[in-house]
């Protein structure tokens, strides 16, 4: 398994990671055991970061982690952790707190669900406008210095608001939607986190199924939370990003490989820094993530690869207006 830095001085962790938010059921049904399996699977192919979020099923991934590390002796001390906070309710409308003692509460009941003493990376969810992102970090930096967390990191910000927090304290890693669906991230914040030494964690490296053998069929797709709403799952956006991503899916069958596993591969060969961390609940499409990290990619297969799918392919924005409420937009 390929390893990398957690941020410019943190710990080796593997290169590819597991993101914890469809043990909750956000992309369908997930049981405890199906959950657990798929941890099995990434311990046995020395995967051995995790990334939750108190909000995932209101602390239901958590919960799962937690079951799991408890049931399998010496687990924790194998895995790095994360999690993340700031994404609240006011009026019975999504809102966002930053404030140090939402931040920490949050941080204590998540480490209570998940059944340890400190997490390894505490991340704030979402930005609070109103409050200057150096007032953030400064209160980050008080967590921290409790043990509760041995690094900290932002979710879905622009690279000036990252290089502005890191002018108060490291930033270990940054989480962000990156994949061959969605390059945002290379107008600024790839860059970002190359100079500042900061993680680029990317989530939805598949593009939410699009990048996949086995994208979900529209039927499906608007049965689920997220995607029912999303554009590019909305037709006829859904029908233009299947015609354009059977190409992609075309390529990697003459090269006998898995479509999720070429995606993968594409994405760790954008740089040592960036950390994918796909989410299933199926071991054998595990199996495929896990092959995206033994493929090492030639200019030229690069190259083929953005040629079926070029920068901006993509139909439909990838987010709905309410969705984008609170990850910040730049270019």
């Amino acid at each position: 398994m390929k390893t990398t830095t957690l941020g410019a001085n943190g710990p080796r962790v593997s290169q590819l990671g597991v993101g914890a938010m469809s043990f909750a059921g956000v992309y369908g049904d997930a049981t405890e055991a199906e959950s657990h399996a798929v941890l099995d699977a990434a311990r046995e192919a020395g995967v051995t970061h995790i990334d939750t979020s108190n909000v995932y099923g209101m602390g239901r991934s958590e919960e799962i982690i937690g079951a799991w590390f408890a049931a399998r002796t010496g687990a924790r001390g194998e895995t790095t952790i994360a999690t993340k906070a700031g994404i609240t309710q006011k009026d019975g409308k999504r809102a966002f707190d930053n404030s140090r003692a939402h931040l920490e509460s949050e941080l204590d009941a998540s480490l209570k669900r998940l059944g340890v003493d400190h997490v390894d990376l505490f991340y704030v969810h979402r930005l609070e406008a109103e409050r200057p992102v150096e007032d953030t970090a400064e209160g980050l930096a008080a967590i921290l210095k409790t043990g509760k967390t041995r690094a900290v990191g932002l979710s879905e910000v622009a690279p000036s608001t990252l290089r502005r927090a890191a002018a108060v304290m490291p930033i270990a890693a940054v989480q962000s939607e990156y994949s061959l669906s969605t390059r945002a991230p290379e107008l600024g914040l790839v860059q970002a986190c190359r100079d500042l030494g900061t993680s680029l964690v990317a989530f939805s490296p598949v593009g939410r199924s699009f990048l996949t053998d086995a994208p979900f069929p529209h039927d499906k797709a608007q049965g689920l939370v997220f995607t029912k709403a999303n554009p590019r799952f909305l037709q006829p956006n859904y029908a233009a990003n299947i015609a354009a991503t059977d190409r992609f899916r075309a390529l990697a069958r003459d090269r006998g490989e898995p479509a999720a596993a070429l995606a993968i591969a594409w994405l760790i060969a954008q740089g040592d820094q960036v950390l994918p961390i796909p989410g299933t609940k199926s071991r054998t499409h595990f199996a495929e993530l896990v092959r995206g990290t033994e493929i090492d990619l030639t200019r030229e297969d690069i190259a083929a690869i953005e040629k079926v799918l070029p920068v901006g392919w993509a139909h439909g924005d990838r987010y709905s207006a309410d969705q984008w409420v609170g990850p910040e937009r730049y270019s």
